[in-house]
C-alpha cells in the first residue's frame, strides 16, 4: 500500500520533516520514500491511502514495562500508605504478583495489547512475573503480543524471595522459552531476555545460576539500584555495590538492559559503560515511587545508552516524555536541566537501537527508510507555528497527546485504523477483565490479610 499527502518525520540521525510525502510499504517492510506525485505515479496498482496532511511517523518504543502490573490499577485506594520502596514492594507487588494464574496473566497482557496500540506503541520490553503460574507464563504472553500484531522481547522475573523452588523454576521457564524463540522467531515480532529481579532478592549463588544458564546470544532485563535500599542490601549481605555483583557475574553486557539506575555511583557507571549495557530511564514510576531520578544526563554525555520505558504505566510515550523531561528540572531546581534533545535520544534514537538489535533490521528499525520494518503511527496534529526537525522535541513535549494518534501500524499491518482496533475485540477484553478482577483482588486481600 501507499499512504501518501503526509508529512513524514523520518526519525533518521540527522531528522528530516518532509512536508507532503509517501510511503510504499510491501509486505512488511517500507519499500520506497519520495514526494506523493512521483510514489503514486511510480506505483499505479498499488492500494492508496490518503493521510490527509496528518503526520506519518515511526512508531513509538518501550524499554521496559510490566504487563502484570495492570491489576494495580484502582487497586491502592484503600492500602495502608508505604513509608518506603521496600514496603511499597511488599505490600503491593509480591503479593499482586502471587494472585496471578494463567487466565489473569493472559487478560493483562490483552490489556496491554489494546492500550500499546491505542497509544502508538508497536514494539516493547516487558518484564514479568507470576510466581503461583511460571512454566508456560511467557508462552501465554507471546500468544497474546502474536494475536496482536505488536512486537515484544519478554521475559522472566527470577528471584529467590518465594523460595528455591521458585528460584529453579523462574530460570527455567527463561531458559526454555529463550530456546524456543531462538529456533522460532515469529517474523522478528518476539524477542527475549533473561530475567532477573533485582540485586536485592537474588543471592550470589542465584546470579552465578543465572550466568550459566543464559543461552548464547542473548542478554538479561534487571532492575538496578531502583531505590537505595537495593544498594544497602548489596553492601550489607555482599560487600559490594549492585551494578560490582553483576559485572563480577557476567550479567551485564551489549544485550542487558539495566532498568533504573537511580543510585548507581561513578564506579557502577563505568561497570555499565564498559560493558555497553542498556539503561532504561523510568520518569513516571521513580516519582511515584519516591526514590528519587537518575543521572541519566550524565550517562548520555558520557556516550552511555539511556533508554526511555514505562515501568508498568501505560503507554503514552508522549507523557513519559514530558516527564522526563520535567522530573530533572524540578529535582534539579533548575530550568537549564534535561535539554528536550536528550529526551529525544533516549525516546527515540537510543530506544531504536535497542529495538533493532532485540527484533532485528540493525540501524533500520524505528526510522523512514528504505527496508526499514513498517513500523508507523498516522498523528492528527495540525502545527499552528513552525514545526521543523529542529524543534520537534518541544513540539512533542509541549504539544502533543496520544489521542492525536489515529492509526497504528506494526509489521505492515494496520492494528488500528481510523481510531478503530483491526486485531483485538477491545469490548470483549474489557467485559473479561471485569469479571477476572475480583478474584485477583480476592487473592491479594488473603495474602494482605495473612501477612499484614
Amino acid at each position: 500500500m501507499i499512504i501518501y499527502n503526509a508529512r513524514v518525520i523520518t526519525w533518521e540521525e540527522e531528522n528530516r520533516v518532509l512536508e507532503n510525502h509517501a510511503v510504499l510499504i510491501q509486505g512488511k517492510l517500507i519499500k520506497d520514500l519520495g514526494p506523493s506525485d512521483e510514489i503514486v505515479k511510480k506505483y499505479p496498482d498499488e492500494e492508496k491511502i490518503d493521510a490527509g496532511g496528518k503526520i506519518l511517523m515511526p512508531g513509538q518504543i518501550c524499554s521496559h514495562t510490566h504487563f502484570y502490573g495492570a491489576y494495580s490499577r484502582g487497586l491502592g485506594n484503600n492500602l495502608k500508605p508505604a513509608k518506603d520502596f521496600p514496603e511499597i514492594l511488599a505490600n503491593l507487588w509480591y503479593k499482586l504478583d502471587r494472585a496471578l494464574d494463567e487466565e489473569s496473566v493472559r487478560l493483562s497482557g490483552e490489556i496491554f495489547m489494546i492500550d500499546a496500540i491505542k497509544n502508538g506503541c508497536t514494539s516493547f520490553f516487558d518484564h514479568h512475573a507470576s510466581p503461583n503460574f511460571i512454566d508456560g507464563s511467557l508462552d501465554v504472553l507471546e500468544d497474546v503480543v502474536d494475536k496482536s500484531g505488536l512486537r515484544a522481547s519478554l521475559c522472566y522475573e527470577v528471584t529467590d524471595r518465594n523460595g528455591k523452588d521458585g528460584t529453579k523454576a523462574g530460570i527455567a521457564e527463561n531458559v526454555r522459552f529463550l530456546k524456543k524463540i531462538s529456533k522460532d522467531n515469529l517474523g522478528g515480532r518476539i524477542g527475549g531476555a533473561f530475567g532477573i529481579h533485582a540485586c536485592l532478592t537474588v543471592d550470589e549463588e542465584t546470579l552465578e545460576q543465572c550466568a550459566a544458564a543464559i543461552p548464547e546470544g542473548f542478554g538479561f532485563h534487571i532492575h538496578v539500584a531502583e531505590s537505595q535500599e537495593d544498594e544497602w542490601d548489596s553492601l550489607f549481605k555482599y560487600n559490594q555495590r549492585c551494578a560490582e555483583r553483576l559485572y563480577k557475574h557476567g550479567i551485564l553486557g551489549d544485550k542487558t538492559i539495566a532498568a533504573h539506575c537511580v543510585h548507581i555511583n561513578k564506579r557502577e557507571q563505568e561497570y555499565l559503560k564498559e560493558t555497553n549495557t542498556w539503561i532504561s530511564h523510568q520518569p513516571r514510576s521513580n516519582m511515584n515511587n519516591a526514590v528519587g531520578a537518575a543521572a541519566v544526563e550524565s550517562m548520555l554525555d558520557d556516550g552511555m545508552k539511556v533508554c526511555l520505558g514505562n515501568d508498568g504505566f501505560t503507554f503514552d510515550m508522549w507523557t513519559e516524555w514530558k516527564f522526563a523531561y520535567y522530573l530533572h528540572k524540578v529535582i534539579n531546581r533548575d530550568p537549564r536541566r534535561m535539554n528536550g534533545y536528550d529526551v529525544m535520544k533516549m525516546a527515540a534514537y537510543n530506544n531504536a537501537a535497542l529495538a533493532g538489535q532485540a527484533f532485528g533490521y540493525g540501524n533500520k528499525f524505528g526510522k523512514i527508510v528504505v527496508d526499514a520494518p513498517a513500523d508507523l503511527i498516522i498523528v492528527d496534529f495540525d502545527p499552528f507555528t513552525q514545526f521543523t526537525a529542529g524543534n520537534l522535541p518541544w513540539q512533542i513535549i509541549f504539544g502533543w497527546s496520544e489521542a492525536m494518534i489515529t492509526d497504528t501500524i506494526c509489521d505492515g499491518k494496520f492494528l488500528m485504523r481510523n481510531r478503530v482496533l483491526t486485531t483485538i475485540d477491545e469490548a470483549a477484553v474489557k467485559a473479561h477483565s471485569m469479571e477476572v478482577y475480583p478474584k485477583v483482588w480476592a487473592k491479594y486481600h488473603e495474602y494482605c490479610d495473612k501477612e499484614g
